[in-house]
């Protein structure tokens, strides 16, 4: 069990350590990582990373696919590649009950400061290079919300 465990929180760090501030894990510096020019990134990657410079709702999507999908799915089912490893399953965004329940303000603290920040999961990654761009985190309140079935 802790070895399962221990390889949650290596598969976490490299998450976050890929993704900038993955679910699983995250870089509490606040630092982000150099990234690499476009000619060098994957082409799906290289064509989405113009697009979001200085559009909220692209970027949003960006950091929804990059950082997000990997734990909670590219359906927000909680059932990305990472999910399977964790010993808290992340939430599924289409839990009307819960969707019902959490503000808007809750999922911005949670996107922002990680699940640690309210008593959720410390593998719940903070995403502190985010803190500056309310309207990209508004776009991934929407994207969430979006899920609500």
């Amino acid at each position: 069990m802790k070895l399962r465990i221990f390889l949650a929180l290596m598969l976490a760090g490299g998450l976050a350590a890929c993704g900038n501030k993955g679910e699983a894990g995250g870089d509490k510096g606040g630092e982000k990582p150099a990234e690499k020019p476009a000619a060098e990134m994957p082409a799906e990657k290289a064509a989405a990373a113009p697009a979001a410079a200085g559009d909220p709702a692209a970027e949003a999507k960006q950091i929804m696919n990059t950082r997000c999908a990997a734990c909670h799915g590219t359906e927000g089912k909680g059932d990305g590649a990472a999910a399977a490893n964790l010993p808290v399953k992340p939430r599924p965004y289409q839990d009307q009950e819960w969707q019902n329940k959490v503000t808007d303000e809750h999922l911005k603290k949670v996107i922002v400061e990680g699940g640690a920040s309210v008593g959720l999961s410390p593998l719940m990654a903070p995403n502190p290079d985010l803190k500056d761009k309310p309207a990209v985190v508004d776009e991934l309140v929407k994207i969430v919300r979006s899920y609500k079935k």
